[in-house]
């Protein structure tokens, strides 16, 4: 046998080996815990004081790989990009759930970065950014109009102070250009994110309705 043919034969039998080997180390590997499992540790999390400042103090460290479209704790100053200081940590760790489950597709950049996160990371970072103050900005306008559209439209479910909810965002204080492109989506159905009932109360906006809203819920302090 030459010597081609000895490091052929070598290589084919490790190839094999690794092969045969494989679905034994796949079957050995853990099954990634649920998203309501890990909604529950969250829940258990959040209602022990040890175990939340704990949480808060990694999730500080773990939130690090989002700052640099988010903002330091989650306060970002980019018009496009929302903030997350102060979201509902459920609503946080299920969107990072989503992009996780590829049900989320809005960025490769963001699909690739969470996947790479522990699901204890996960829920560290909710928590952490859910403790953030959001940053004050100067007072705007308050808008009239903006109002009298969101307690129509809104109120039911995003509350009177626009805070939400575990599953629904805050939207108190968000960014104005992040909401009027959020709310565009929705009305014209060209967002990744369908939600039927966005879709129905956003159909009828005009685009001075969605400017007035943005301009409302950005004065509003969660």
């Amino acid at each position: 046998m030459s010597l081609i043919q000895f490091s052929c034969t070598t290589s084919l039998l490790f190839i094999t080996a690794f092969a045969t080997a494989a679905p034994n180390r796949s079957a050995d590997k853990p099954a990634p815990p649920a998203p309501a499992a890990l909604h529950e540790k969250l829940v258990q999390i959040s209602q022990d004081p040890a175990r939340l400042s704990a949480a808060v103090q990694r999730g500080q460290k773990d939130a690090s790989v989002c700052r640099h479209c988010h903002g330091v704790g989650g306060n970002s100053v980019l018009p496009e990009v929302p903030n997350l200081a102060s979201q509902n940590p459920g609503y946080l760790l299920e969107q990072m759930n989503k992009f996780v489950q590829g049900q989320r597709k809005s960025s490769a950049f963001m699909e690739g970065m969470i996947k790479a996160l522990t699901p204890e990371e996960r829920i560290n970072i909710a928590l952490f950014l859910s403790q953030q103050p959001v940053a004050l900005k100067p007072a705007g306008t308050h808008s009239v109009a903006g109002k009298n559209l969101y307690d129509k439209l809104c109120v039911s479910c995003h509350g009177a102070s626009g805070t939400g909810t575990h599953t629904i965002p805050r939207l108190a204080g968000q960014q104005v250009t992040y909401l009027e492109d959020s709310l565009k989506r929705y009305r014209n159905g060209n967002g990744e994110r369908i939600d039927p009932r966005m879709a129905a109360y956003t159909r009828n906006l005009k685009d001075a309705d969605i400017q007035n809203l943005a301009a409302y819920l950005a004065t509003l302090q969660p």
